[in-house]
C-alpha cells in the first residue's frame, strides 16, 4: 500500500473533477491494478489486485483523495490512508493512457515517482 499511496496522492474540490483520472490503472512494476472512481465528494483509488504483498498491500486497500486541477492539466493535493492513517502530498499528470505520479511525505522530503497505464 505504500507504494500506491505514494503514487496516488492527489486532491479535488469535487469528484466531479476526477473523470479525467477515473478508470482502472495497471503500475508500472506490474505488481497492482488500481480502481479510480469517485466516491461520495471524494475520489478513490482502490487497490483491485496486489501481486506481492510482502509490502502489506492487499485488494481492497484503499486511498481517499482530494484533487486540484492545475493550469497546466495536472492535478495536486493530498491523500488519506484509512489503513495507516497517513496523509500524503501527491502530483498527477495524465497522458495518453497513462498516468504519472510523484507521491510525497515528510513536508516533501521524500518523493517517489510511479508510472500506471490505462487497464481499459
Amino acid at each position: 500500500m505504500r507504494r500506491l499511496l505514494l503514487a496516488l496522492i492527489i486532491a479535488s474540490p469535487s469528484a466531479a473533477s476526477a473523470t479525467t483520472l477515473d478508470g482502472t490503472w495497471l503500475r508500472d512494476d506490474g505488481n497492482a491494478r488500481v480502481r479510480i472512481a469517485p466516491c461520495g465528494d471524494k475520489i478513490c483509488a482502490t487497490n483491485l489486485w496486489i501481486g506481492d504483498t510482502s509490502q502489506g498491500e492487499a485488494a481492497g486497500d484503499k486511498l481517499v483523495m482530494t484533487l486540484t486541477r492545475q493550469a497546466e492539466g495536472s492535478f495536486s493535493g493530498t491523500a488519506y490512508d484509512p489503513k495507516r492513517d497517513w496523509t500524503y502530498s501527491l502530483t498527477v499528470r495524465r497522458g495518453a493512457g497513462e498516468l504519472n505520479t510523484r507521491g510525497c511525505i515528510l513536508g516533501r522530503l521524500i518523493c517517489r515517482d510511479v508510472g500506471w497505464k490505462a487497464a481499459d
